[in-house]
């Protein structure tokens, strides 16, 4: 076994167990898999580490060092859980050589990975992923609002935690790079409100999003489920994208230090994705309503190409049959940033779009799906486009969000963890 996907598939059970917001798990996948890598680059330093400075002979166990930066990191992001990763950490170290050189080997792969672990949650821990700064949701037509009064918006700030990629200089720079504009080439949030193509893309999630649709195929509904995984219990959306590099690492053959160095890029981008998605979410002029909202409430809009249907839900269901959308503003999507991301730099790490492998999902609505695909970025769009047939975003939310991501994807590729 590789210990890089042992651990991977600790996280997204850790994740399963806890669940919460993407924003938060693609960071915490960042940081325990920049750790591993980290260790790894230590002992033997094919590519440049994230952090500098740390000092191996190179004759250390590597294996032993990545069960201590997982451990160390992953017991420090979920506590709850320790008890379960001191249990992993037996089992897996109980395997490692024992006698004479081969045991002090283990024992310096293990101060390489607790220090790596240490480095990484240091260089972290202010980087503003705990600003509780309150978010008011607005009342104007298109703006945002929960469809149940009583749901918070989640993590509104996320937008201002500091990207993995940004290694010197303005936060606000680094966002500007990245920073979508508004769909349809519109001016500002009113003309866009009474365009022809916002009623073509309302009415678009309108008819193959509703929850009861004659025009969506069954194998668009498949789609929808298949990537949604987003109820707790499931790995979330990066989680099914971690997956997605596991059946890669192991189709191809990838060894230790390979499994490390792809691991910790697809989850550098999705970290950055994530703070590139909900900054287009949350902090720029179009915080956009969900359609469930803009349907039920078109009356609002001057817009005679939407007519509203108060009774309209979409597709996406909970497990006690909900109708429901994700409680934070629409543009851009989450998903298909996440997706289109991981698309690219898994094009970017292979040297090529062009690989078939086939993919499953945790979501409970599409259990023993699997699908698939002879593209990276193939499997980046579906992604993308689930979206609109779960009736939870309109179709711009994941065309704007592909560049912007293709181009975050480049940067961090040509950027970090480059070979020595």
């Amino acid at each position: 076994m590789n210990a890089v996907l042992d651990w991977n598939e600790t996280f997204l059970q850790a994740v399963r167990v806890r669940g919460g917001a993407p924003g938060p798990i693609a960071r915490a996948g960042a940081i325990l898999h920049i750790a591993v890598h980290d260790a790894i680059m230590a002992i033997t330093p094919t590519h440049a580490p994230y952090l500098a400075g740390l000092d191996a002979a190179g004759t250390e166990n590597k294996e032993a060092a990545v069960h201590r930066a997982a451990h160390r990191v992953l017991s420090a992001l979920f506590p709850e859980q320790s008890a379960t990763f001191d249990a992993q950490l037996a089992q897996r170290e109980g395997a490692l050589p024992a006698p004479g050189a081969k045991r002090r080997a283990v024992l310096a792969g293990r101060r390489i990975g607790t220090s790596a672990a240490l480095a990484i949650l240091a260089d972290r821990s202010a980087d503003r992923h705990d600003d509780a700064t309150p978010y008011r949701p607005g009342t104007a037509p298109g703006a945002w609002r929960p469809a149940n009064p009583a749901i918070e918006p989640v993590t509104p700030n996320w937008g201002r935690v500091r990207p993995f990629s940004l290694r010197g200089g303005p936060l606000e720079s680094w966002l500007a790079t990245f920073r979508p504009p508004l769909p349809a080439g519109a001016a500002d949030v009113a003309s866009l409100l009474t365009s022809q193509e916002y009623a073509a893309q309302v009415n678009e999630v309108k008819e193959l999003g509703r929850f009861d649709s004659v025009t969506r195929t069954a194998e668009q509904t498949e789609i929808a489920h298949f990537w949604a995984n987003d109820l707790d219990g499931t790995y979330k959306p990066p989680g099914q994208l971690f997956t997605m590099s596991r059946v890669l690492a192991t189709d191809e053959g990838l060894d230790l230090a390979a499994t490390a160095r792809l691991f910790a890029l697809v989850a550098i981008v999705m970290a950055d994705a994530a703070v590139v998605a909900w900054d287009a979410k949350y902090a720029t002029e179009l915080d956009l309503w969900r359609p469930d909202t803009a349907i039920r409430l078109a009356a609002l809009v001057d817009n005679p190409g939407v007519a509203a249907d108060p009774l309209w839900q979409p597709l996406s269901i909970d497990y006690g049959g909900a109708r429901f959308s994700p409680p934070f503003p629409a543009y851009v999507s989450g998903h298909a940033t996440f997706g289109a991301a991981h698309a690219r730099m898994m094009a970017n790490y292979f040297g090529t779009d062009d690989k078939t492998f086939e993919l499953s999902t945790d979501d409970p609505f599409a259990a023993g799906v699997k699908r698939g695909f002879t593209t990276f970025s193939g499997a980046g769009k579906e992604n993308g486009r689930s979206r609109i047939y779960l009736g939870v975003h309109y179709s711009w939310d994941a065309d704007e969000a592909q560049p912007v991501a293709y181009r975050l994807a480049d940067h961090v590729f040509a950027t970090l963890l480059t070979e020595s």
